[in-house]
């Protein structure tokens, strides 16, 4: 019998060796956990420079991997950047991407990601991955623009830009109930952020039997700025109202708590060191932000409100306590994450990002970037980085700064630099001939 049962497991360990042989991809495609904040000053983190409040889990996921410090969103507002995210292109190529942002059912209801369009969802699906979003969506209010409806096997979280943390009634609008789980309204008890992370620990602690990509896209810290023991807001009161410093702390601690318990469950789950976890935000701060002494802030396209926190961790993969001077945006890490997991974009979508592992894991030094922004809706800006020049344009003129030296924008350089700086604004016009007409408000 004892025999019987040592020939048995002998087999069997020849058979699973088969299997990694015939398909050695499946033993060594990594997990992948995404975060992505939502208003996050680039000056929030204590890694970055924060000194009215600490932020030890995230401190401590930054120094595990590479910390970015030339890290953008794709959009100073969150629609854009996360259309951007789901497709890897420039978000002025799809019509979803004009807007600044998605507004609510009722004016923007022909708008939204749908399965027409292959998305970061549907493509690591089609590659063998689980695919889980928990958190803020964003792209789309109707049924065809669900998460589920888009390459998503599991969603939690709300459909709104933004939502209140503790009735979870949605700025949709109408101030309707917002919480759903997959395609039905879920009515739970509980602060937002708590809920996502309680959702996301309790996904990495389930079996898994092929690779996973987690999206937890928190909505914290975006307003309406409530901590965990504060009051919902009455349906009368603005959503962008209130709040204060201490408030916004309180919110960031929810959110740095959260990360630390999602990173605690990845270890427990033995899943760490086959699992590449990213951590980014949608754009730049608002009113309680720091944005580490950047220029303006979200809704611009000044330094504060594109300019982003970033770090991405890898272990035995990706040397930790790195910080990198390289240049990215969100289309990156959709081109990373694509890759990564082996997955390839539709040749008649072309992605706009590239992917950063070689930079990661060392084998590249820096890659020389051009990238593009222009707004239209809420402000009239455009905006070009080529190396470490940015020309700018917004309602009162143009710049040229040189953000080696001058992050905060304050010595305009377009007099001393004219070639450069009527080369950049020929970059510009080039680009703007292969991406949409605005759309008014």
């Amino acid at each position: 019998m004892q025999r019987h049962t040592i020939n048995i497991i002998v087999r069997y360990t020849i058979f699973l060796s088969l299997i990694l042989l015939v398909d050695p991809i499946l033993a060594q495609r990594p997990n992948i956990i995404y975060i992505m904040t939502d208003d996050m000053g680039y000056g929030d983190l204590s890694c970055y420079g924060n000194k009215k409040f600490m932020t030890p889990n995230l401190d401590k996921l930054a120094s595990q991997g590479v910390k970015f410090v030339n890290a953008y969103a794709a959009a100073p507002v969150c629609t854009p950047t996360r259309t951007a995210l789901m497709t890897g292109r420039y978000p002025a190529k799809l019509p979803l991407g004009l807007l600044e942002p998605l507004r609510s059912p009722k004016k923007d209801s022909a708008y939204g990601l749908t399965k027409d369009i292959p998305s970061l969802g549907t493509l690591m699906k089609a590659s063998g991955y689980e695919t889980v979003l928990i958190g803020k969506w964003h792209l789309g209010f109707m049924p065809q623009h669900s998460p589920t409806k888009n390459g998503f096997d599991y969603f939690f979280g709300i459909h709104s830009g933004g939502a209140d943390y503790i009735s979870h009634k949605g700025e949709n609008g109408t101030r309707a109930y917002d919480l759903y789980e997959n395609d039905s309204l879920v009515y739970k008890e509980g602060y937002l952020t708590d809920l996502f992370s309680q959702k996301s620990v309790s996904f990495i602690n389930q079996k898994h039997n092929k690779p996973f990509i987690l999206m937890i896209t928190f909505n914290a810290p975006h307003w309406p700025w409530q901590g965990p023991t504060d009051l919902a807001y009455p349906d009368s009161t603005d959503f962008t109202a209130g709040g204060s410093p201490s408030v916004y702390a309180a919110m960031m601690k929810s959110l740095d708590d959260g990360v630390g318990k999602i990173m605690e469950a990845l270890n427990e789950s033995q899943l760490n060191n086959n699992t590449i976890v990213i951590f980014t935000n949608d754009n730049g701060g608002e009113r309680y932000s720091d944005n580490g002494g950047l220029s303006k802030s979200k809704m611009t396209l000044w330094e504060g409100g594109i300019r982003v926190p970033a770090f991405v961790k890898w272990p035995d993969k990706i040397n930790a306590g790195i910080t990198t001077q390289q240049v990215a945006t969100t289309m990156d890490w959709t081109a990373t994450i694509l890759k990564a997991g082996g997955a390839k974009a539709d040749k008649n979508f072309p992605l706009d990002g590239i992917d950063l592992m070689p930079v990661l894991t060392g084998k590249y030094k820096n890659i020389h970037r051009t990238l593009y922004w222009r707004t239209f809706q809420r402000s009239k800006h455009k905006a070009v980085r080529d190396g470490k020049w940015k020309y700018l344009k917004d309602e009162k003129g143009e710049y040229l700064f040189d953000l080696n030296v001058d992050q905060e924008e304050k010595n305009d350089l377009k007099t001393k630099e004219k070639k450069r700086f009527e080369k950049m604004k020929v970059k510009l016009a080039e680009w703007e001939k292969t991406v949409l007409q605005p759309i008014p408000l």
